[in-house]
């Protein structure tokens, strides 16, 4: 691995925590400014970013334990780099950022229900089969766990852009571009994730593959958690403003 690969990740991977741990902050301190019925969307997307940080954390740590940098020369320690921090965080938070969208939204109580246990659990799924081929050493098995983790992310994709097509017209129209943003958002972040799983495919292998892979990974989850996380924010907050407007009395 060359000097700048290696820093590559290093700063990446560093920014990264930070970003997530002062989305944490934003998103639980603005829990104050919106109404009751949007909070709990807050706190979950707060929840995502100090997961995310706490992981990010670790995945730096583990990557200094397993690269020794000195005089612009990287060498292995011996301790493996290790990459099941990701999966874990992924199989925590995946599921949460589906939910706040659903919460966000303010379904009646048996739909907010029924979205968020269907979608949550195929996110799951599609984490829990991607991991075998993430650490698997032969690109044939890469692709068989990669193509089992596509079949609940088709159903993700089929169920934001067919049943919550349906739900996003009902919501007022303020908010509507906003909803369908947000949609675009997380299939835009989500759809990049098998792409960078699929690096090896492209004749890349050894550091070049692992550094493209951590940085694609991590350009990604800032994308889907901290760029998600300020799209639920401002979502909420217009939301409350309309309701807001709603209850005041009118003045004679």
């Amino acid at each position: 691995m060359s000097a700048f690969q290696y820093l590559l990740v290093y700063n990446s991977i560093s920014f990264t925590f930070a970003a997530m741990a002062a989305a944490t902050i934003f998103l639980w301190f603005g829990r104050s400014e919106v109404a009751p019925p949007y909070r709990t969307a807050l706190v979950i997307s707060g929840l995502v970013t100090a997961i995310a940080a706490y992981h990010y954390f670790r995945i730096f740590q583990s990557w200094e334990a397993a690269f020794l940098f000195e005089n612009g020369v990287v060498s292995n320690t011996g301790y493996a780099f290790n990459d099941a921090y990701r999966y874990v965080d992924w199989l925590l938070t995946v599921p949460l950022l589906l939910i706040e969208l659903v919460l966000v939204m303010r379904l009646s109580r048996d739909e907010t229900v029924s979205k968020a246990t269907r979608l949550g659990v195929a996110a799951a799924l599609m984490v829990i089969l991607g991991y075998p081929g993430e650490i698997a050493d032969s690109n044939g098995t890469r692709a068989l766990w990669g193509f089992l983790s596509t079949i609940p992310f088709a159903y993700i994709v089929y169920e934001l852009f067919s049943g919550l097509s349906r739900a996003i017209e009902t919501q007022p129209p303020q908010v509507r571009s906003l909803l369908k943003q947000a949609r675009l958002l997380t299939f835009a972040s989500w759809g990049f994730y098998p792409i960078v799983y699929m690096a090896p495919f492209a004749g890349l292998d050894g550091p070049t593959a692992n550094t493209t892979i951590q940085i694609g990974y991590t350009v990604a989850d800032l994308v889907a958690k901290v760029g998600l996380g300020i799209l639920i924010y401002i979502i909420a907050i217009r939301k409350s403003e309309i309701e807001m407007t709603k209850t005041t009395p009118v003045q004679a």
